[in-house]
């Protein structure tokens, strides 16, 4: 993969290694962690805590987007990370926010968040990218084949990597058609939407498919299914929580392929677990290596 896909948008994302960025979920129904941070204080003092973790940005959202969730109203998404954002930022904090509407995208960017990251590319709210040209800000488009109420029924493929990537192709040209610039475009694949665990896994292993596109790539695999499976080896899944060493494997190898950012609930493991990666690139690109004897 070429080390491009790590460059990302101007500004914050220059960095020379794979970004972290902190889960703050402000829902009662996150699979993971729903409840944990149900009011706007607790967020706050979450996202702090992810923050002092080594966590680059964070990622706030106020809708829970589990396979089988139910959709909330914008008035009530608001009241859940308005203060959340406008604390966090107001304190220098870079914030990204998860969102499929058009209009809290722009309650929170106007309150201080910097990204939009939106699950479903611009299908759910065809606004959404009119919005995110408008302001000028990076864009997270996921690879989107329906809303979580019937996700799951259409996790079907041939071959995962490349229809994937043909399918985010089409979604970028549609985000470009409304104004969105090149170089504010972001791509997340969507592990866990449309997609069972083998799907999951073909695309991981194919990130080189994807990076053909030539946008950065945002990686979410924190506790998710796939991994519970992994490690249940025919048993129970263990809780989402006991799936944080998995998560920052995954993120150890997400960055060793050059992606521009791994979005975690944990975030000290995976914090090491980029800067291990990054130290592993520059070896493997800069040192000589010793003739056999």
């Amino acid at each position: 993969m070429s080390s491009s896909t790590n460059s990302g948008p101007a500004g914050l994302f220059g960095a020379d290694r794979t970004l972290v960025a902190g889960i703050v979920n402000v829902t009662p129904d996150s699979f993971s962690d729903g409840g944990e941070w149900p009011e706007p204080e607790q967020a706050i003092e979450r996202g702090r805590e992810l923050r002092a973790q080594g966590a680059d940005l964070l990622d706030v959202g106020g809708e829970s987007t589990r396979p089988g969730s139910r959709r909330i109203g914008v008035e009530e998404e608001l009241r859940r990370i308005s203060a959340v954002i406008a604390t966090l930022a107001g304190e220098g904090h870079p914030i990204s926010v998860d969102t499929i509407n058009s209009r809290t995208a722009e309650a929170a960017l106007a309150a201080g968040a910097t990204i939009i990251n939106d699950i479903s590319g611009g299908e759910a709210d065809p606004r959404m990218p009119h919005v995110a040209a408008e302001h000028d800000v990076p864009y997270v488009v996921t690879h989107w084949r329906g809303d979580p109420t019937i996700m799951n029924s259409l996790a079907r493929y041939d071959d995962v990597a490349r229809e994937v990537r043909d399918e985010l192709a089409r979604q970028v040209e549609r985000v470009q058609a409304a104004g969105v610039a090149p170089e504010r475009i972001i791509l997340d694949p969507g592990l866990g939407f449309a997609k069972d665990g083998r799907d999951d896994w073909g695309v991981l292993a194919h990130l080189d498919v994807l990076a053909t596109l030539g946008f950065p790539l945002f990686i979410g695999a924190s506790r998710k299914r796939f991994l519970g499976n992994l490690l249940a080896a025919g048993g129970t899944p263990p809780p989402p929580q006991a799936r944080d060493h998995a998560t920052a494997a995954i993120s150890a190898l997400s960055a060793l392929e050059g992606v521009w950012a791994v979005r975690v609930h944990d975030v000290a493991g995976s914090a090491d677990a980029v800067r291990v990666a990054a130290a592993w690139r520059a070896a493997r690109n800069d040192a000589p290596v010793a003739a056999p004897q």
